[in-house]
Parts: C-alpha cells; structure tokens; sequence
C-alpha cells in the first residue's frame, strides 16, 4: 500500500449506527430479517438463511435494505474470527433489522460504486490481518469502533474498480447457483410430495384421469386404488417396511483427538458443523480428515459415495448426499442405499418424515434420534420400477445441483484469490472474462 492509499480510511466513506437489543418473543413473528452475528460469514460474507425474522419495533435507522453493508465489531468466540466481517444484504433480503452486536454502516455520500468497493476492500486478507492485530478482550474478543473506521483503504484506481467488477460478478453468479438449485430442489420434493405423499398419480386414475404432467408409460406404473396399512391409506400393492430393513443404517464416532496419528490423513471425516454450512443437500468436502489408523476407529468404517446423512442431534435434520466417500461422527444418522431404497428417495423420505423422526427422539440436555429409534420407522415402499420411475426424475436434478454446486466452489476459489489484488492493485481484468463469468448457463 502506498503512502497516497495510507490517507483514506474507512471513516472517510461513513459513519457507524449500532442496532439495539430486541424482545426475544417476538423473534419468528412476520418483520423484517433479524441481522446478527449468525448471519454474517466469518471473515466476511452475507449466510443466506442463518438469520429469524421480528416483529417488533424497528425504528428506521436500524433498517437495513438490499446493497447495505453491516458488520459484526465483535466475536462469539476466542478465535476472532468474527471481528470486523462485513456483509452485504442480498436482493433476496428486502429488509432487515441490526441487531445489538451489529452496525451498519452509513455512507457519508452516498455511491454505489464507493459501497461496491469498501465491500470488497473490508472482504480482503489485509483487512482481516489488520483486524486480527486490533483485537481486544480475553473472553470475547472485538474490534473497537475507532479501529475499525481507522483502517486504511486504497484509493480506487481503475484497476482496482475492474477487480471489483470482476468480484461482484463471481458474487452473482454464485447467488445464481444458489438460487438455480433452490429451484431444483423444490422441484424434486414437489414430484416426490406427489407422487409418494398425495398420491396423485393414483387418484387421477381412479377418478379415470390422466395424471398431470405424466407420460402413459410412468402413468402405467402406479395402481388405480388404494388399501389400509400401518401409516394409514396407501397405494394398492405397496408395502410398508421398517426403514432399517430397507437401507443400511449405521452411525459413526470420533478418533482421539489425543492420538495425532489418527488425524489429517487423506479420508474426509464429517461432523454436523459441516453440515451446517451446506446450502443445498449435497456435501462435496469436509473440514477434518483422518488416517487410516483413524478410520479403524470408527465402528461404521468408509462410507460409500451416495450415502444419506441426517445430523441426529443438536439439531436433528441438517441433511445431504455424499458426493465423497466418508467417515462420520456420533452426531449422525447414516443410511447406505445400497438395497431397496434409492438414495434419492431416502433423502426426500426424510425430508417429508423429519417431524415423525423427531418424535421418536428423545433425550434430557438435548434431543437425539439414535440409529436403535431409527431402523423401525416406516417407509412407504412403492415397487421397484415406480422408484426407477422416480430416481430417472431425481437424479439429473440432483447432478444439475451438484454441478452448480461444484462451480460455485471453484468461483469462490476464484474471488479468493483475487481478493489480495484488490490492495495491491496489480491485476488487470479483462471485460470478457467478466461477461463470461457472469453469463447465464
């Protein structure tokens, strides 16, 4: 950074507003998004649905709206991590309320490209170092005010607009991704509801209808009446069965953290904090590895790519395919859909059963649902070509996610790597790579 940058700070561009504390009954009632700590990434980043609506009061100055940027002065937690991270509020967001551990910042004049800019500078690993050496406080760590608006920010040259350019097209095309596979996602649970929840198929053949967006062949595959069973009415011919006779279900558990010949081996090991930042039901890496010694102590061994896991407790129901491999932990229901149930069914089951599988939890500290209250749940088994019938649907919605997925992975790897640039100012970013970037699939 030269000694011209050295002369602009962060106070220079705005101000700071504080949000206040709020009523916690009122937290989930219809209102504006509730923009704390939860909802913003460490180091920086907006958490699409980590944050509650409220209900109640919220004056104007602690309303937030798409573009605005807040952050967090202070951590959860000793690492520091949460210091200083700035988000921007996401178009899906049309309001939102600051929180007491929350300022937003308020732009002295107001500009689009200068909020562009200073949100991408306070997104850097410069930022994050300075941050890192401000930190006061033992128990809880922060980033006092006059730091955090002491910080120096680059002038913004025209190189360094054109990474900001570059940067906020990755960002879209990220939330392109997301908001691609939210739409998928909702389609596979909408044909799963209907055809193995409200029965529609069925009930159109026996009022003598086709079935809406069916062809005759699928529509050939389901019966025209229905019969009693143990979860009540069900299609004639189809069957019930515990789920633990119909999948492989087994659980997992965690070497010791004492032994480090058990840890940072080549084989992904998952824990539900994995699960917690997935953003579509798919996990394609983890944050732990361990040996092969360190899988040996793991009842359940290697789990096959395909596998379903469902958090069992704290919370029950963070829930995703494997795109990997695994191992996993004692916080995990796991089901190997390697015999009458497809993996994709399992996962929608799940889905549409998460209240009764809750209810068969239990627990005093918190509630957990272990693989003995599990294996007896029953799934509805529909004949095998109707769930080949269905897997035929599934499965290229479920891959078009993980592709969408896997880029927006390789995008992030990208705005990364650039994020460095932006203070040194030494990268020159073409146009069309922009427009590349930022062109729909």
């Amino acid at each position: 950074m030269t000694r011209d940058d050295q002369r602009i700070t962060v106070g220079d561009y705005v101000t700071l507003v504080r949000g206040t504390t709020y009523k916690g009954q009122l937290v989930g009632a219809p209102g504006p998004a509730l923009l704390g700590l939860g909802s913003i990434e460490p180091g920086g980043g907006f958490r699409i649905g980590h944050y509650k609506t409220y209900g109640g009061n919220c004056p104007v100055e602690l309303m937030l709206f798409p573009g605005d940027i807040y952050a967090s002065l202070k951590g959860a937690t000793k690492d520091g991590k949460m210091i200083g991270s700035v988000a921007r509020v996401p178009p899906s967001v049309s309001t939102g309320r600051l929180t007491q551990d929350t300022v937003k910042l308020v732009f002295r004049n107001p500009n689009p490209e200068d909020a562009r800019f200073l949100h991408w500078v306070l997104r850097t690993p410069h930022y994050r170092q300075y941050c890192a050496g401000h930190a006061m406080g033992s128990a809880v760590v922060a980033l006092s005010r006059r730091d955090f608006l002491a910080y120096p920010v680059p002038r913004p040259t025209a190189k360094r607009r054109e990474i900001v350019v570059l940067l906020d097209a990755i960002e879209e095309r990220i939330e392109l991704n997301r908001r691609m596979n939210e739409t998928l996602e909702a389609m596979a649970r909408a044909i799963f509801k209907s055809w193995f929840v409200d029965f529609d198929p069925v009930r159109a053949k026996a009022e003598c209808r086709r079935p809406a967006w069916m062809d005759a062949k699928t529509t050939a595959l389901f019966p025209n009446s229905f019969e009693e069973s143990e979860i009540g009415v069900i299609p004639k011919g189809w069957r019930v069965r515990p789920i633990g006779e119909a999948a492989r279900v087994v659980g997992g558990s965690t070497p010791s953290t004492e032994k480090p010949a058990f840890w940072h081996g080549s084989i992904s090991f998952v824990t539900p904090k994995d699960m917690a930042a997935l953003t579509a039901p798919v996990l394609l890496e983890t944050e732990r590895t361990i040996t092969e010694s360190g899988l040996a102590e793991i009842g359940s061994g290697l789990l096959p790519k395909g596998t379903v896991l469902l958090s069992s407790r704290a919370p029950i129901g963070y829930l995703a395919i494997t795109e990997i491999p695994v191992a996993v932990n004692q916080g995990f229901v796991a089901m190997v859909c390697d015999g009458a149930v497809p993996n994709h069914y399992g996962l929608h089951w799940v889905r549409e059963n998460l209240d009764t599988i809750i209810g068969n939890a239990n627990g005093t500290t918190f509630l957990e649902i272990s693989k003995k209250n599990f294996r007896p749940i029953p799934v509805l088994m529909p004949p095998a070509d109707v769930l080949d019938a269905f897997v035929r649907v599934a499965a290229p919605l479920h891959q078009r996610v993980v592709s969408n997925l896997r880029e927006s992975h390789t995008l992030a790897a990208l705005r990364d790597a650039l994020l460095p640039k932006l203070i040194s100012g030494e990268l020159r970013v073409s146009q069309g790579v922009c427009i590349s970037v930022g062109a729909p699939v």
